[in-house]
């Protein structure tokens, strides 16, 4: 596949993890709500957030496209100091509703829509990291392979939801909900000091977690 065919790849890659991420956000928050789940409304808040990330990453490929040398420009870090506030007002808003639930000891309604959101996330996102990988190895594109390494994180994130669902549907078990968002949490901190490391360096990420 030749270079100009495989960036049209990465761009459609792009451009249909927004998508899924606000149909993933939509369903996560409407049953989030109605269900009364902490972590599954945590994890569709988080996924509007990665569309304001996969919007810095669109554009990114566009730029590294027209020149693969070129740096980040000042879209770029904008969008990612403003996705990295939206991942730090999240962890704030999990914590504090999670001690909150954790008080009152409120359980969910159900967590079955937890399950089967988290379960098709995780093999979304696995095909997501892998075209990704495939496509930035072709190209020999860092930018595009270190997107690939961050799409992990949602994958990580699908879990915490998976086994948090899981426990909750088959044990009862009154705080599970709430320990799941505070994992939620955890990651969305990270993410989002990534996201501010990432707008003040030129490296692309260090999704190591």
């Amino acid at each position: 596949m030749d270079t100009k065919k495989l960036y049209k790849y990465a761009w459609f890659l792009a451009i249909f993890t927004i998508t899924y991420n606000i149909l993933e956000g939509l369903v996560s928050i409407v049953f989030g709500i109605d269900n009364e789940s902490l972590t599954l409304l945590g994890f569709g808040i988080d996924s509007f957030i990665e569309v304001l990330s996969g919007i810095g990453i669109a554009h990114m490929i566009i730029r590294i496209r027209k020149n693969p040398d070129s740096g980040k420009d000042s879209f770029e870090r904008t969008a990612l100091r403003i996705t990295g506030t939206s991942f730090y007002i999240l962890t704030l808003g999990l914590v504090i509703s999670s001690a909150y639930n954790i008080w009152t000891v409120h359980k969910p309604i159900t967590t079955t829509w937890g399950i089967v959101i988290s379960v098709v996330s995780i093999l979304i996102m696995l095909f997501l990291v892998y075209w990704k990988r495939r496509v930035g190895d072709q190209l020999n594109s860092q930018a595009i392979l270190a997107d690939a390494e961050c799409t992990k994180v949602c994958i990580y994130m699908s879990i915490v939801l998976l086994i948090s669902s899981v426990i909750y549907e088959v044990f009862n078990i009154p705080y599970i909900d709430s320990i799941g968002a505070l994992g939620l949490a955890y990651y969305s901190f990270i993410e989002g000091r990534e996201c501010f490391e990432k707008a003040v360096k030129d490296k692309y990420c260090s999704c190591s977690h």
